[in-house]
């Protein structure tokens, strides 16, 4: 578990996440063009009572889940 500041919409927060999902959130973004900051603000503007590490979590599964979806077509 690694824990890391982020700033969103100007303010800073720590969020703990394992490796692998740090390296998902990096490549998520990437591939948006956009900052993982950026990311993360707009997976925190749609999260209602969860933790923002636990949003986090689910935003890149449903993103990936996708993907396979996507690939196995």
């Amino acid at each position: 578990m690694t824990k890391r500041s982020i700033t969103i919409r100007g303010h800073r927060t720590s969020v703990s996440l394992e490796s692998a999902f740090w390296d998902a959130l990096k490549e998520a973004a990437a591939e948006d063009g956009r900052t993982v900051s950026a990311l993360v603000a707009e997976i925190d503007a749609g999260r209602r009572d969860a933790p923002l590490s636990s949003a986090i979590r689910v935003h890149l599964l449903a993103r990936y889940r996708a993907l396979a979806r996507c690939a196995r077509r």
